[in-house]
């Protein structure tokens, strides 16, 4: 094995790693929910969870365009991005990708997991965008070291869809 596919395989363990225990403790140490429990009660905590969520791509699009603002980039078709810019559109776009999963699959979580554990809905949403962050920060220092950021988001995703569809079944 390559010492890059090491640093990555780490990095992506870690995440995952941290990411579990994260969204575990979170769980735990968050209060229960002060809402009724109803579906329309549900969705609309997670929905307030969901806006939360958006932050991290929020401020990725305020510092591309800021970026760009203050820059030849100003005009995106003289191709004049910095190495930085560059990566910060590459973790914007990911980011949007990682949102919609996590958006959908929350609210979905939301409308299933016993209300004893509803608190889930803002563990988890606390650790997308720490991990989130995470990966930004990570793939300005090295693009190896996007993979704990990357790996806790993706893998959190799949958790939450993977328990919407263990109870679909």
């Amino acid at each position: 094995m390559k010492q890059e596919q090491k640093i990555v395989g780490i990095g992506a363990a870690s995440g995952v790693v941290l990411m579990l225990v994260g969204v575990w403790w979170l769980t735990g140490a968050l209060p229960e929910p002060s809402i009724p429990d109803a579906l329309d009660a549900r969705v609309a905590y997670a929905l307030r969870a969901n806006v939360v969520a958006l932050v991290p791509l929020f401020l990725m699009l305020i510092t591309i365009g800021n970026s760009r603002f203050l820059s030849d980039a100003i005009d995106p078709t003289r191709r004049s991005e910095s190495e930085a810019m560059q990566i910060d559109g590459r973790v914007a776009g990911n980011t949007l990708e990682q949102t919609f999963g996590f958006a959908v699959a929350l609210l979905g979580v939301s409308t299933l997991v016993p209300f004893e554990h509803l608190q889930v809905v803002w563990a988890s949403t606390i650790v997308f965008v720490v991990a989130r962050m995470v990966f930004w920060i990570g793939y300005r220092m090295n693009p190896l070291y996007r993979a704990p950021g990357f790996s806790a988001t993706a893998y959190l995703n799949l958790g939450l869809i993977g328990y919407v569809l263990y109870h679909l079944v």
